[in-house]
This record gives structure tokens, sequence and C-alpha cells, in this order.
């Protein structure tokens, strides 16, 4: 294993229900940071998958009419195949009923048994979320991403997982600047750990459907603590690339990922991940894009209508990645057509057309220094894919200023036009984590590798080619 290994996680997603552009939007995220560690010839393990277990799928498969086994196929599929159409390029696309992984859980039991014990649970509980409440956890008595539901009433044996007993021991792992970002969502999880923790009921009795818990056949896993270990169990068989770098998750996932597993990784032995990234929801009209709000977004549908490259783009460049952001097709279009259309698409193919007409002679390129290349990745290391891609659409329009300025097409200059080639392929290989189909082309149609090291490298093509239409007007 090289010590530059990257390894990246998002949360798996529940089956119950399609993929939505909301699931969307953190995969995009993961895929562009896993892609930007490739570029930086880091050993790059990205992982994904489905969540497919617990009393929510029971009832989601019993409504539709099929066996739990046979609905989770059929939608599982669903959700690798529209990350597949968006150019999610994972490692690996874990299933929590793939036989490695039930196995895993059940060692990690036995494993961490010593922090285990028997009693009975009593309080309430939200299906939706597929977990347990206080009555100071709700607001007006519901669950905040659930409003409208009743939450169960439940009482029932079960075993416990002492997180308490890992309190002081979390509260310390807060100290560390990067474990929990961003900042605010940390101090909301200190607060609410240092206010005191619960131990958690970790089995269910009242359905089947969940991993046989190994130490009494009566009892399933419960679902998160069943999820939560995929990304151990995902990680390979020696978990050669654990400890997980960052951790992509939405923030009612937060008290899970920041406390439940931190604690579960301590009782296990096992190394913490350096980063938990607690992001926003996509909004659709001010309404968080779900199913029950009947706003559903398909990822696959806009990516079949648009392009995955628009898709892509317009989510890492329109929203600040932690915060929400409300989903438009018009701002899309608009991005489309303005930024992709007008600004790179016009760029590559005025710069291709002339050079393959009166062709390029090597020289110094002095409008390289103008791409604030240090700035780019400085963004990207903090999460600020927004601002990332301002300043490569910065330098594009310095390009573009330096066409209309020194008019090729009059003067024939081959030096300028092979400052402009070698300058777009700059641009190619840092738009590659965002919109990788497009730069690809680039990349074949001038003759080069993307590369983060080929930036500084003279462009090595002597025959241009002009390019195809990279994007047509919407």
């Amino acid at each position: 294993m090289k010590s530059n290994k990257f390894y990246i996680t998002t949360a798996i997603d529940y089956v119950n229900a399609e993929p939505h552009v909301g699931h969307a939007y953190q995969k995009i995220v993961a895929d562009a940071l896993a892609r930007w560690n490739k570029l930086k010839n880091n050993n790059v393990f990205f992982l994904t998958g489905t969540d497919e277990h617990g009393q929510k799928i029971s009832e989601s498969a019993k409504k539709a009419g099929e066996s739990e086994k046979d609905f989770v196929n059929r939608m599982s599929e669903k959700f690798e195949d529209a990350w597949k159409i968006l150019n999610i390029d994972f490692s690996r696309f874990i299933r929590t009923t793939d036989k490695d992984h039930e196995k895993f859980v059940q060692d990690f039991i036995l494993k961490i048994k010593n922090d285990i014990y028997k009693g009975t649970y009593e309080g309430l509980y939200c299906v939706g979320c597929e977990r347990f409440y206080t009555e100071k956890d709700l607001i007006n008595g519901e669950c905040s991403f659930h409003p409208g539901k009743k939450l169960e009433k439940i009482r029932e044996d079960t075993y416990y997982f002492k997180l308490s007993k890992y309190q002081k021991k979390l509260l310390d792992l807060y100290k560390q600047e990067k474990f929990v970002l961003p900042r605010e969502r940390k101090n909301e999880i200190i607060n609410r750990v240092k206010e005191g923790l619960q131990d958690l009921s970790i089995t269910r009795t009242n359905f089947s459907w969940g991993i046989p818990f190994p130490l009494d056949k009566e009892h399933v896993v419960y679902v998160w603590f069943d999820a939560l270990l995929s990304y151990l169990s995902g990680a390979g068989k020696k978990q050669d690339f654990w400890p997980a770098d960052v951790h992509l998750l939405g923030k009612d996932n937060g008290w899970f990922h920041a406390v439940i597993w931190p604690a579960m990784l301590l009782a296990g032995g096992y190394k913490l991940p350096e980063t938990v990234y607690i992001h926003g929801f996509l909004t659709f009209n001010g309404q968080k894009i779900s199913k029950s709000l009947g706003n559903v977004i398909s990822p696959s549908y806009l990516a079949k209508k648009y392009g995955s490259d628009t898709i892509r783009y317009y989510i890492l460049r329109n929203f600040v990645f932690g915060e929400d952001g409300d989903f438009s097709e018009e701002t899309l279009i608009a991005r489309h057509n303005n930024e992709l259309a007008n600004k790179l698409g016009n760029l590559v193919s005025r710069v291709t057309t002339l050079a393959e007409k009166y062709g390029i002679e090597k020289t110094e390129n002095k409008l390289l220094k103008k791409l604030k290349l240090k700035e780019i990745e400085k963004h990207i290391d903090k999460y600020e894919f927004d601002k990332a891609l301002n300043e490569v659409f910065a330098f594009i329009d310095i390009c573009n200023e330096h066409v209309q300025s020194k008019k090729p097409w009059e003067t024939k200059d081959k030096k300028v036009l092979y400052e402009l080639i070698d300058s777009i392929k700059a641009i190619a290989i840092l738009l590659w984590p965002f919109i990788p189909e497009t730069s690809e082309k680039i990349a074949r149609n001038l003759g080069f590798e993307i590369k983060l090291d080929n930036i500084k490298k003279p462009i090595k093509a002597n025959k241009i080619k002009k390019s195809e239409i990279l994007f047509k007007k919407i």
C-alpha cells in the first residue's frame, strides 16, 4: 500500500425509494475529490453503495408485493445505474446484503462484546430515519426530518452498546480541527454530547429483515450499526485503505457519523477517520427533495436531458458545499449556456479551428502565469469547489480576452495559438474532476495525458484538429 493513499466514502443510500438529485449531490462531490486526488497521483479508493436492511425496507417491499431480497436487488441497481450515468467512478459499490459485509458485522460485534449488554428499550422510534428519539430531540413532538409522520412507541428486549462510556474520549476527539467539518456542525455535535450520552440500542426483535445478531438468534442488528460498518468492511479484506480520509454525509446523518461511529471504532480498537464532513441538503423550491414531498428529481433523467457534465458542473459551481442549496433548472440552463457553451466551448472551438488552419509554434507560455493554480488547489482542499471553478473560469475569460486582443485570425500568429492551445490543456486537466467527459474529449483531440504535473509541461501536439462542439446551447 502506497503511503499517499486517499480513501473517501459517501453515505450509503437507503433503498426504500428511487435515487434523486439530492443523493447525486454528495456522490458528485465525492467523485470530484476522488478524481482530484487521482490527478495528484494518490492511490484512491472511493466507496459508495446502498443500505438495504431495516424495518422501512421490509415495509416498502411488502407494499411493492415483493420479497425483501428481490426489492433491494431491484432498487440497488437503480442507484448504481444512476451514478454510472453521472460518471461517478467509484472503486466499490457496497451493499449491506453482501456476504462479506454481513460476516464483518457479526465478527465486529463479537470483537466488542464487552461493550454490549442486554436490556429493554422503551421509547420513540422514527421509521423514516430508522432512529430512536428522546422527547428533547423532537420539534413539536415530531421528527424534524419527517414532519407529520407519527413516531412509534416501542417497548422490546434489546442489546445495548455502551455509547455513554465514550463521552469524554469523543469530546477530546472533537478538539482536532479537521475531525468534524464544517465548524458550525461540529459545535452542534459538541453541545449535544456535553449534555450526556445514552447507551445505544443495537438490536431489534419486531421484524427479521436484518443481519442476525451473533449473541442472540432472536435479534437482528440495528440497521445503523450495520450500515456504519460498511466503511470498514468495504475497505478491503485487510482494511488496506483504512482509516478513511473523509466521510461525506448529509446533516440528517451527522449524529451517527460524528458520535456513534467514532465510538464504535474506539470500542473495536480501530484508527479514526481524518474528517467527517457534514453537508447541507439540496432543496427544490425551498423544500428538501424527497419522495414524501412529491418533488423527486431523477438524476438519470436530468443527465439524459442535459448531459452528465452539465449536471456535475452546475452542482459543483452553483452551491457552497456544506450549506443548503436550492436546485433550479433555470439556473442550470443559464450556467450551461453562459459558462460551458459560451466561455469554455467557444474558446476551444475558436482556438482549435485557427490552430488547425494556421498551425502552432512552440514558445514560452506567458499566458499560463495568469492561472492561479495554488489558489485552485487551496480551494479544493478546503471543499470550496465553487471558488475553485470560479478561478478556472476566470482564466478561461483571460484566454478569451487574449484571443480578442491578439486577433490570430488576422495575424496568423502561431506562437499566440500555441500559448492558447497549451492553456486549454491546463484548463482541461483542472476541469477533469468536475466535468470529466469534456476534459477527456479535449485531451484526446490535443493528445495529452490528464495529470496535474502536465499543466507545466509544454504540449507536444504539432497538428491540431478542430474540436467538436463541446456544449450545444439549450
